[in-house]
Order: C-alpha cells, then structure tokens, then sequence
C-alpha cells in the first residue's frame, strides 16, 4: 500500500490555489564521510546507507554544476537573499581549497544583486587557525556541534578507536571565540541526552558563551522510537528534560545566548511565523544536495527508511523547481493540510505544526501521522505559553 505522501495530489492542490515556496536554503554535501562514529548519527546509524556508494567529496564538475542551478533558481524567483550550508559527513574534510572554489563559484554564479550567506556546520575536530583565517576571509559562519562537558560529549561523540573528541572541540571553541575570529561564531548544536543532567547540559554550553544553542530532539519515530520514549505514553521525558532547561534560561536575568527552540516557540505565541521546520506551519524552503550531485530532501528522512529522502532528481539535469512540485516536497509546503486530523484539531497546533516532519513517519502510513514527541511537545508549548502569559499579565498590571 502507498505511503503518504505517495499519493498526494500535487495536481489538484495547484488547481486550488496552492503554489510552491522556491528554496531559500541549500545544504551541500561537500563530503560524504565523518572522523567521528557518533552512536546515534542519522546518517550512518540509521535507516538509510546511501552514503556507503557515494563520493566522498564533491567533484569539481559537481560543484559547478549546483552553483549553476542555484543562480537558475535565484534568478527565476527573484530572491533577494539565500542562504547556502555546508554540510556532511564532516565538511571539512573536503579540505580549504575546494571549500574556498565552492564558496567562490557559488556567490560568482549567483551575481551581486542576490546576497549569499553561507555558514558551515562541523563537529569542529578539524577546525585549526587556518580554516578559521579562510572562513575570515570567505565570511562563512560556523555552527559546532558538542552535547555538553567532556563526560557528556563523550558519551555518544566519539572517534572510530573509542576516544572522545571533546578535548579537541573544546580547544577549537576558544580559537573560535578569540576577539579574532568571535564574529564567525553561529552557535552550538546539541542533541538531547536523557542521561544527562539538564542544567548541567545547559551550563556547560553556555559556558562558551555561543550566540545561540539549538537543542535537537534525537531523531526516531513511531516504528524506530527515540531513547527512552515509549510511543503512545502520556510520559513527557523530553519535555521534562527541556522544561528545565527553559525555566533556568528564561528566568535568567541577562540571556546571552538565544536558545532556539525556546525562542521559536515564544515568537509563535505571540503570533509569529516559524523560521525552521522544528515547529510551526511555515513551508519548508530547503533542499540538499548530494556529493554525487543528487537533489534530496531533508537529510533527516534518512532517519526514516532507505531512501526516504531521495528525489530522483541531479543537478547535472534537473533545475530545482522539478523538486517544488514534488508531493514529498510539497507536503512539507502545505501547512496544516499535511497534518493528521487528530493535529488539526490540537490547540497548540499552530505553534506545534506537527513537530519535525521525519518525526512523523510510521511505517505502512509514511508521514500522516502526529509526531512521536507529541505528548512532548504539547506539554512544553503549554508550559512556555504559561510563563510568557503570567509576563504579560505582569507587564499590563504594572501600567
């Protein structure tokens, strides 16, 4: 039997009014490979193994060929800004050169009416003063993986001998945050760890002093659930483990560093749109690219089953409005039409928007389904919802 969304009706959805959302994000995947064997990585852990037949960096005629494609689709949507992320495996390990004629081919392409921002997300091993310099002179921006203090990050983000990477992280953090280089900074990525302590797990991220610090909820769903979620359970680890973590930050008197989620949540109470696919309504206006030249979806679909974030499409052939009208793509467009009845009628429903897509998928119905972390989600929206309101009400009483 077809798996939604298999059978959705692009056809009819356009006949109704709907149109599709140009892509605005474009995640390359420079190389194919990581240093690390982190034990619950989405891309060589889980369900899709794709990446085992692939180039390990982007050629050169590949890349040529996605800066040509993004400058066709920049032009024929008329779009002011764009962002482009490199991505892997372990992006840097594609090495500074081809990182450097990448950057340089897209942004040519491109042309100067349209700006270009490009940032780099990497597990940070890897990232001496030279590639700081480069990313100086490139302006890239730089986002770092690490999960916590040295026992935390070890726990899970880990060489392929067994050593921990934090030591290294941690030493290419500080390089990161000198008065030098500090402007590059993008902010930290942390994957949720039941095991370990919230506060503790907040403090040892903050202490970095990141712009910002997205937490990530592991990646699992209702046939491959997350750690220590029981599918179907009222219990709400997740939201408990995050809650506490909220409640420190928000009641923090001086917040340097912006958390995200919390942050997106908050701004969708107040009648806000959504800027990522975490939460909210907001269509998705992003697609990957591949070492090997093949236009994906989001790489977390690989968290799914084999081949759930594939497309069919390369960019040696296909522009990337031949993914727009895709009914995998666009089910990620169309909001609230995507969302299982039982979401429909949720009352954070706008905020929540069915939590993250890949979070979703049971096997033999695909992704009409409410996310695993439902109960989760609905309990940390309305803890939120509750503190921003008793704010509000302080603020109007003391007028």
């Amino acid at each position: 039997m077809p798996e939604w969304p298999s059978t959705l009706d692009v056809t009819e959805l356009m006949a109704g009014g709907w149109r599709p959302t140009p892509f605005r994000q474009f995640i390359l995947k420079i190389h194919s490979r990581c240093d690390l064997a982190c034990d619950y990585c989405y891309m060589y852990e889980m369900a899709d193994q794709s990446w085992r037949s692939r180039p390990r960096r982007m050629p050169p005629e590949i890349v040529s060929a996605v800066a040509g494609r993004i400058a066709e689709h920049v032009r024929a949507h008329a779009l002011p800004s764009i962002e482009v992320i490199l991505h892997g495996g372990e992006p840097l390990l594609a090495g500074r050169q081809p990182i450097r004629e990448a950057v340089s081919s897209i942004r040519s392409a491109v042309g100067p009416d349209t700006r270009v921002d490009v940032s780099l997300q990497t597990n940070a091993t890897l990232l001496d003063t030279a590639y700081l310099r480069l990313f100086d002179e490139l302006d890239v921006r730089i986002g770092v993986s690490l999960d916590g203090d040295a026992q935390m990050h070890d726990r899970n983000r880990r060489r392929p001998n067994g050593e921990g990477s934090y030591a290294a992280v941690a030493a290419a953090l500080d390089r990161l945050s000198s008065p030098s280089f500090r402007h590059l900074f993008a902010g930290l990525l942390c994957a949720v760890d039941l095991r370990n302590d919230p506060i503790a797990t907040y403090e040892a991220l903050v202490g970095f002093e990141p712009p910002a610090v997205d937490f990530l909820l592991p990646h699992g769903n209702w046939s491959a659930p997350p750690p220590g979620l029981v599918p179907g359970s009222d219990a709400t680890p997740y939201a408990d483990w995050l809650i506490t973590v909220f409640d420190r930050w928000y009641g923090s008197p001086r917040q340097p560093t912006r958390i995200r989620l919390f942050g997106e949540i908050m701004h969708l109470l107040l009648g806000g749109s959504s800027s990522n696919e975490q939460v909210g309504l907001s269509p998705a206006g992003m697609v990957v690219v591949e070492t090997d030249g093949g236009i994906e979806q989001s790489d977390i679909l690989k968290s799914a089953y084999d081949g759930a974030a594939a497309t069919g499409l390369h960019v040696a052939r296909d522009p990337f409005d031949a993914a727009l009208t895709l009914p995998s793509i666009a089910a990620r467009q169309i909001g609230a039409l995507a969302l299982a009845p039982q979401c429909r009628s949720c009352p954070v429903v706008r905020v929540c928007g069915g939590g993250l897509y890949a979070h979703r998928y049971r096997d033999g119905t695909g992704f009409a389904n409410p996310s695993v972390y439902s109960p989760d989600l609905l309990r940390l929206i309305t803890h939120i919802r509750r503190a921003v309101a008793a704010d509000v009400s302080t603020l109007k009483g003391s007028r």
